[in-house]
C-alpha cells in the first residue's frame, strides 16, 4: 500500500484508527476456547465488526509466537483474511525486528512477502544496515521505534547526547537513509508533548501513535501537536477495543468502543 493510498482511507472513512490484535487465550471470551482455532476466531470476528470504522490493524507477533506453531498458523490465517477480504486495510507487523544485512533481509522477506504486510516495526539500535533492508521493499513501510509509550523510554530515548536527545539524533540520521521515504515512527501517545519538536524533524512522515486508552494517553493532545497536512496519524487501541467484553457480545462492544474513537477523529478531521 503506498502512503497516498493510506491517506485516502483516512478521509474516506473519517478515521485514522488502527487496531491492536494482541490476542491473549486468557483474556477472550471463554466460549472460543472450544474452536479450533479460538486466535483465529476471535480476530475475524473483530475485524468484521470494526473495519468500517479502521484504517489499520497492528497483531502483535509476540502474541503469537507465544503459541509456537499454532500461533503462526493464527497470525497467517489473520492477514489473509484481512488481504482477501478487506484489501483496503493498512496491516502493521508489529514485530520489533532488527538486525544486519542477511538477516534483515529474511525478516522482511517474512514479513513482506510471505505473510504481505504492509508494514513492520524495526528496533534502530544497530542502525543504518539494519533497517536499510526492509526500506528495499517497493510500497512497504518500515516503523522505527523513536520514541515509545513505556517508562523504560527513559532510560535511553530522552538522554542527552552531544548536546541532544537520542530520539532526535534517530530521527534526523534516519532520514540520511536510502529509500527514507518509506520510513513511518512509532511516538507513544504518552509523549504528546514531545510532539511539537519531532514534527520539526519529520514534518511529512507519518507516525504510529500507540498508549492512547488503556496506557493513559490522550488523543486531543496528540492530533493538537501531532497532526500534519496529510494527518500523518496512526493512532493504535488495542485492549480498549478487543477486549472491552468478555461475552457473547465482545464484537459488538468492540465495535462501539471502536466508534466512540472513530467518531472524535471525524470531528478533529472536520475541524482540521
Amino acid at each position: 500500500m503506498t502512503t497516498q493510498e493510506l491517506v485516502q482511507q483516512i478521509y474516506k472513512k473519517k478515521s485514522f484508527l488502527c487496531i491492536g490484535l494482541d490476542v491473549d487465550l486468557t483474556k477472550i471470551p471463554k466460549h472460543l476456547l472450544d474452536k479450533e482455532d479460538p486466535i483465529f476466531e476471535f480476530n475475524k470476528a473483530i475485524i468484521d465488526a470494526t473495519h468500517h470504522l479502521a484504517v489499520g490493524y497492528k497483531p502483535n507477533i509476540a502474541f503469537y509466537e507465544a503459541y509456537g506453531v499454532k500461533g503462526w498458523k493464527s497470525l497467517e490465517k489473520t492477514i489473509q483474511y484481512i488481504n482477501i477480504n478487506y484489501p483496503e486495510l493498512f496491516t502493521i507487523a508489529d514485530a520489533k525486528r532488527g538486525d544486519i544485512g542477511n538477516t534483515s533481509t529474511m525478516y522482511a522477506k517474512a514479513f513482506f512477502e510471505d505473510l504481505a504486510f504492509d508494514s513492520i516495526t524495526i528496533a534502530p539500535y544497530m542502525g543504518k544496515d539494519s533497517v536499510e533492508p526492509f526500506l528495499a521493499f517497493k510500497n512497504k513501510h518500515t516503523i522505527l521505534l523513536a520514541l515509545t509509550s513505556n517508562q523504560g523510554a527513559f532510560d535511553f530515548q530522552t538522554k542527552n547526547v552531544e548536546g541532544k536527545e537520542l530520539y532526535k539524533h534517530v530521527l534526523e540520521v534516519s532520514k540520511s537513509y536510502k529509500n527514507s521515504e518509506n520510513l513511518m515512527y512509532v511516538v507513544g501517545a504518552t509523549k504528546a508533548e514531545y510532539l511539537s519538536d519531532i514534527r520539526k524533524i519529520i514534518p511529512d512522515s507519518f507516525l504510529l501513535v500507540p498508549g492512547v486508552g488503556a496506557q493513559g494517553g490522550n488523543l486531543d493532545d496528540v492530533c493538537k501537536y501531532g497532526l500534519n497536512h496529510q494527518v500523518g496519524l496512526l493512532i493504535n487501541s488495542s485492549r480498549g477495543i478487543i477486549y472491552a467484553s468478555d461475552g457473547l457480545d465482545y464484537a459488538e462492544v468492540a465495535a462501539k468502543k471502536a466508534l466512540e474513537l472513530q467518531e472524535t477523529m471525524e470531528k478533529i478531521l472536520n475541524s482540521k
